[in-house]
């Protein structure tokens, strides 16, 4: 799997640099027997909090010199700066330093040195890049790119929760990404990377990436047509943010996370298939040329892909719960409904375009889930706005992909597909009056 952005079978040198790696400096070499410096983006969110139970159960292995979020949450952000005892904290938001700084003095007391702050658009860009060994990008959104470019061409060792940077910049996160610097966080990609190291890149016949199904699995396209904001919420197995929750209920999620397994671990997408698993126990499989199915499979708890992402080559003891085996079990599986979920297919034909599609892909479906949340869009309108934004944008020209192009794509898609939704909302209030 040399080849591969994520590569399970290449092991970390004693310097700690990823073999082979050419970018950058190299991450940041712990002494023996030292902590492994880790910076975390997206701190206060569900990927970043649960990183921070992780290395405050670890605090022996693991050390956080730095945190960025969004700054919607300075309370938390505070107290953790203050647990973790990091360097620096930084917000994307400039108007929340106020809150942010009464919030670090009343979390360390007076006469606490405080730590140092940076805020703005490219605050979480900078830390990406500081001194450390190794990155977990757990910023929800298409924002995560610049970000995930910064610590790979520092030669950070990638943690990548964020899978929207990879979708959104694959060729751009490919051209500067060593072979083995991104270990997936994702817990069907962190499944499929372990499960790769059960044979060789010409073994394998497919890539199975299960879906919980969501909290409508089994319904029909009709019968998804009233759902609520509030029912798209209650994922049966996952607790997660609002937009990737929502994600899950529409299944755009997994398509996602199909575009991002073909980009990490470059296998065609006609061999990708998504297999509905309602437990989540199993997160993914791969299927080789001999027959042998290989799966990965643990209790739904992010703690488990989080733990294995800040210590790769090495797996954390006790990092999350286990099965009991003493205990009858049942584990389900179905095939994909990709009439009721059309999502699945239309990211396949998305990921084949590439270009800037995958962009308007991402960007569209952002703004119509807000669209959903806020009531103006009913649920299957989500899918059906984005396809529609995907066909009007065509087929990119050319083959190369700029940083610049992916920002013009994403902000055309997004002011079109509110343009969409406005469109449907006042198609549905002049069908109701």
């Amino acid at each position: 799997m040399t080849d591969s952005l994520a590569d399970p079978h290449l092991r970390y040198s004693g310097t700690g640099s990823p073999e082979h790696s050419g970018n950058g400096s190299g991450p940041a070499a712990p002494q023996t027997g030292a902590p492994r410096d880790i910076v975390i983006l997206g701190s206060t969110g569900s990927i970043g909090t649960q990183a921070v139970d992780v290395v405050l159960q670890n605090p022996g292995r693991f050390r956080v010199t730095a945190l960025a979020a969004s700054g919607g949450r300075v309370e938390l952000l505070a107290e953790q700066a203050r647990r973790l005892r990091v360097r620096t904290v930084a917000v994307a938001r400039e108007e929340t330093v106020p809150a942010l700084r009464t919030a670090l003095r009343e979390a360390y007391g007076a006469g606490e040195p405080l730590p140092e702050v940076l805020a703005g658009p490219e605050a979480a860009t900078e830390l990406a890049a500081s001194p450390c060994h190794t990155v977990l990008n757990g910023i929800t959104g298409s924002i995560g790119l610049a970000p995930t470019l910064a610590a790979l061409k520092a030669g950070r060792v990638l943690a990548l929760a964020n899978k929207e940077s990879l979708i959104v910049g694959g060729p751009l996160v490919k051209e500067v990404a060593a072979p083995g610097q991104i270990v997936p966080v994702d817990s069907e990609h962190s499944a499929l990377f372990q499960a790769l190291m059960g044979g060789t890149r010409a073994e394998v016949r497919k890539l199975l990436v299960t879906a919980s199904g969501g909290p409508f699995r089994g319904r029909s396209r009709a019968e998804l047509a009233d759902v609520t904001p509030q029912q798209a919420l209650a994922h049966p197995t996952w607790d997660m943010g609002p937009v990737i929750t929502i994600n899950s209920a529409t299944l755009v999620n997994k398509g996602l996370e199909v575009i991002e397994a073909h980009l990490l671990y470059d296998i065609p997408f006609d061999r990708i298939k998504v297999v509905v698993h309602p437990q989540s126990a199993v997160h993914s499989m791969v299927e080789f040329t001999d027959g042998s199915t290989l799966a990965q499979c643990g209790p739904p708890d992010m703690r488990l892909p989080i733990a294995l992402g800040l210590g790769w080559p090495e797996r954390v003891p006790d990092s999350g719960p286990v099965f009991s085996w003493t205990e009858a079990m049942s584990w389900d599986f179905y095939p994909l409904d990709e009439e009721a979920f059309p999502s699945v297919p239309l990211a396949c034909h998305v990921g084949a375009l590439g270009g800037t599609a995958p962009a308007v892909f991402n960007a569209a479906n952002e703004e119509c889930v807000e669209a959903f949340m806020a009531g103006t869009l009913p649920f299957t309108g989500i899918v059906d706005t984005v396809a529609a934004v995907v066909e009007e944008h065509g087929t990119p020209n050319g083959t190369g992909l700029t940083l610049p192009d992916v920002l013009a794509a994403e902000s055309w898609a997004r002011a079109r597909a509110r343009e969409l939704a406005a469109r449907s909302a006042t198609a549905t209030a002049e069908a109701r009056a």
